[in-house]
């Protein structure tokens, strides 16, 4: 079987690959790919006239016709008022398994492992107990 893709009958083989190339980084050719014109009429996402005659903004600034010190304290506002809700939503009552989870998070490492400690004591126990008794 031979390389049925790379005929010599190929022209575009041949056009590929008949100037040279160039280093990489270099400068790209004189001669760039030609563009078309903008229409006259064409309207731009800029701040000012809409003409395109505007300057841009900086990505997350407010436009020119918003007042920045108002916008600041509404952050500041929308802020406060959320640590609010997550202080009154930590305080509120849970239940039940709210308070123990709120209790083993208070445990430090060695009260954990003690804890853990018992528990296995006591199923250890608690497994002797029953094998004592079908023995019997």
């Amino acid at each position: 079987m031979g390389n049925i893709c790379s005929r010599s009958s190929n022209p575009s083989d041949s056009e590929a690959f008949s100037t040279p190339g160039r280093v990489l980084g270099s400068n790209p050719p004189d001669d760039p790919a030609p563009r078309a014109p903008l229409p006259s009429n064409a309207k731009s996402n800029r701040t000012g006239t809409g003409t395109g005659t505007g300057t841009g903004r900086t990505v997350g600034s407010a436009p020119a016709s918003e007042n920045t010190e108002g916008t600041a304290d509404a952050r500041v506002n929308a802020a406060l008022a959320a640590q609010k809700r997550a202080e009154s939503a930590s305080t509120a009552n849970k239940g039940k398994l709210g308070t123990k989870l709120a209790a083993q998070k208070a445990q430090t490492q060695t009260q954990t492992l003690n804890q853990a400690s018992r528990d296995e004591i006591a199923a250890r126990d608690a497994d002797g107990a029953a094998e004592t008794r079908r023995w019997q």
